[in-house]
């Protein structure tokens, strides 16, 4: 299979071969790994029993993916990825906003997944063979996880579509047997002497929900493109997509979530999961517990790494996409021994989901909004001025920033910044909100109030570009 030489350019409309259900293969396949496994356990952390939590992960899932999916809309009609596509809205150098935040959100979650799937495979190992625990074992593994993640996701889109077809019946099977092999010590009430992390239910509650439901599809608003680029409109229709997008998600985050809550129950994690998972496991699930940590992690991690290549190819035109996912896959292996060695997991993970789930919130709000006014239609060579270092065309806008758009952004993030409330980091409103976190709902109500207001009387962007002219200095 040769390496996929394409980058942030428009996908001609004879290579977009894929259809939704390999988007639902791809959203189920990608996410049945620990890292995703592991939001399950925050609500449990947080002090929250069985059904608390369930309700805490649903409702905050089925919000985020109500906001997220129809982002796959966008690049189902530019044929490019969503960060590019931003630029219909915020200009064609605006668009680097959500370049920066793809990147940001990508490697957090790419460093996190071989994190977490590289202290369950050393786990896996000590008990099996007796592997020394030491910080060279975990060094080792590390880097033999994040080498295949980096070469999956530089041969790109078609082998990570193949991966996922594979995980998401594979993966589901050793879930399923791990429901069974953890089932005799599981009970629906919370961890022995934890308490409510902010005191109370409801404010615990929605901490849950935010951080550990919400923040899944929100971890997608820039991701989605990388899938529906390859989705011919011609042949498919909007709404297939949109549904399968919701179907994909639901399912895809929901599954391995449940089960991080129900074993995380099972096998009382509190402070740490990775290490009461591997230890509760009965013997015999152990070698399915070690394939499903390896090779969930590397098709998670892989799609991640996979974006933030393509987000960084946008970020730095001259960059190619291959080069690009070198680079980053090197800073999501810095991130990864910073988290095990350096870092409290569940501080650290609360605090990065929360405060990029406050300034991605009101750039994903902008985009949803800006794509109904336009009614889905963009100037697709338009949205490529600022990669092929030109000017001009329907999105340049002033300077190539839409500045109603960004100062929506701005507007949005701050509030939510001030909203948000972790045991690192409490912003300023969280008195006036009784204490709740109301980052999330504060963030996208801001952005989605001061965007329109802003553009009432302007007039929309057509698909018909004006003459580009050259430039050196455009990017």
């Amino acid at each position: 299979m040769p390496v996929e030489q394409r980058g942030v350019d428009t996908v001609p409309d004879e290579e977009r071969t894929s259809g939704p259900r390999d988007l639902v293969s791809i959203l189920l396949g990608s996410n049945l790994a620990l890292g995703v496994v592991i939001f399950g356990w925050l609500p449990v952390s947080f002090g929250l029993g069985f059904w608390p939590a369930v309700t805490s992960l649903v409702a905050g899932t089925l919000a985020g993916t109500l906001l997220t999916a129809p982002l796959a809309l966008v690049s189902l009609r530019t044929a490019t990825n969503l960060s590019t596509s931003s630029g219909a809205h915020f200009g064609v150098r605006g668009r680097l906003i959500g370049s920066v935040i793809g990147l940001l959100l990508s490697l957090g979650y790419t460093a996190l997944t071989l994190w977490v799937g590289g202290d369950a495979v050393v786990g896996c190992l000590h008990r099996l063979i007796g592997l020394p625990t030491g910080d060279l074992t975990y060094t080792l593994v590390y880097a033999a996880l994040a080498g295949c993640t980096a070469v999956g996701a530089v041969y790109g889109y078609k082998l990570l579509l193949r991966l996922s077809r594979i995980l998401a019946f594979g993966m589901t099977a050793l879930l399923l047997i791990g429901l069974i092999a953890y089932a005799g010590t599981f009970t629906t009430a919370a961890p022995g002497g934890s308490e409510y992390l902010l005191g109370g239910f409801w404010q615990t509650w929605l901490l849950a929900a935010v951080s550990a439901g919400l923040s899944g599809p929100i971890a997608f608003i820039t991701l989605l493109g990388d899938y529906t680029r390859y989705i011919s409109p011609r042949r498919h229709s909007p709404r297939k997509v949109f549904w399968s997008t919701c179907l994909g998600l639901v399912v895809g985050l929901l599954v391995p979530q449940l089960f991080g809550t129900f074993t995380a129950l099972a096998v009382g994690a509190g402070d740490d999961y990775a290490g009461p998972l591997v230890a509760g496991a009965p013997f015999w699930y152990l070698g399915l517990l070690l394939l499903a940590a390896s090779a969930g992690s590397i098709g998670n991690a892989g799609l991640m790494l996979y974006s933030m290549g393509l987000d960084l190819d946008a970020i730095l035109p001259r960059a190619t996409r291959t080069h690009a996912t070198y680079v980053v896959a090197a800073l999501s292996t810095v991130l990864v021994y910073a988290g095990h060695f350096a870092s409290a997991a569940q501080e650290a993970m609360t605090a990065f989901v929360l405060l990029l789930t406050a300034v991605g919130t009101p750039w994903a709000v902008i985009t949803v909004i800006g794509y109904f006014r336009c009614r889905g239609r963009y100037d697709s060579e338009a949205l490529q001025v600022y990669n092929r270092g030109t000017r001009g065309g329907a999105y340049w806008y002033r300077a190539g920033w839409h500045i109603p758009a960004t100062i929506a952004w701005a507007a949005g993030s701050a509030a939510g910044l001030l909203a948000v409330d972790t045991s690192l980091y409490t912003g300023l409103l969280v008195p006036w909100t009784g204490g709740i976190d109301c980052s999330f709902l504060l963030s996208a109500t801001v952005a989605a109030i001061v965007y329109p207001a802003l553009t009432t009387r302007e007039p929309r962007p057509t698909p018909t570009a004006k003459p580009a002219r050259q430039h050196a200095d455009a990017s």
